[in-house]
């Protein structure tokens, strides 16, 4: 069974879905950290983001592993770096290239060959996996998804201001939503979860319960 959780950046869908998915017992496929990651190996590799054909060759020739919630790229551990405000702001390059959205998107569908699989990101429920048995649309108002990352980045011991969050969220929204390959969009047989005034706990049992009643009519 494959579960997809397309949602906008910040809605909580990396850290809500691996959850979700230690609890089923399934298999977690986090989307949005390889698009990181190809972002973090161009700027380590000093490459220019603008230049597509060299941030695509980044892409096809690292080595990612993605096993036991961590993030590998050719064997250094980038989990941490790739959620960096900087790492951040350059995914757009590696997200909105069509030959790095090709490979990975390859790469995401033989994850999910021959296993029971929860998997996050923008696309998963339209493009990578469109006849996936469950799919939900995580989301909350972008004010909602602003403080949850100041708040997460304020873990990190990274001090960011609100306002200054919420306008690269919004201009991650608009990105992502008019870019001509794997554009964030609600699959039309997902069912929509917002999250605003939910805890994360309250969140976690709401899906589960969606997979659950959706296992049942299979």
């Amino acid at each position: 069974m494959i579960v997809t959780i397309d949602g906008p950046a910040g809605a909580g869908k990396s850290s809500i879905s691996r959850q979700v998915a230690a609890h089923l017992g399934f298999e977690f496929l986090d989307t949005g950290a390889m698009y990181r990651a190809v972002a973090w190996a161009v700027i380590r590799q000093g490459r220019d983001l603008n230049d597509e054909l060299s941030v695509a060759e980044v892409a096809k020739n690292i080595r990612l592993d993605l096993a036991g919630g961590r993030v590998l790229v050719d064997g250094s551990d980038a989990t941490d770096d790739i959620r960096s405000p900087e790492v951040t702001q350059a995914t757009r390059f590696a997200a909105a290239n069509v030959a790095v959205r090709m490979h990975l998107v390859k790469l995401q569908q033989q994850f999910g060959r021959e296993k029971d699989l929860v998997t996050e990101g923008r696309d998963q429920g339209t493009v990578v996996f469109p006849h996936a048995e469950c799919k939900v649309y995580l989301t909350a108002s972008p004010e909602e998804r602003a403080r949850r990352r100041v708040a997460d980045l304020a873990t990190r011991g990274v001090t960011v201001e609100f306002d200054d969050i919420l306008a690269q969220q919004n201009r991650r929204d608009e990105e992502d939503s008019s870019r001509t390959v794997g554009p964030l969009r609600k699959a039309d047989d997902a069912i929509e979860l917002s999250t605003d005034g939910m805890t994360p706990e309250e969140v976690i049992q709401r899906l589960i319960d969606i997979v659950e009643q959706r296992r049942a009519s299979l």
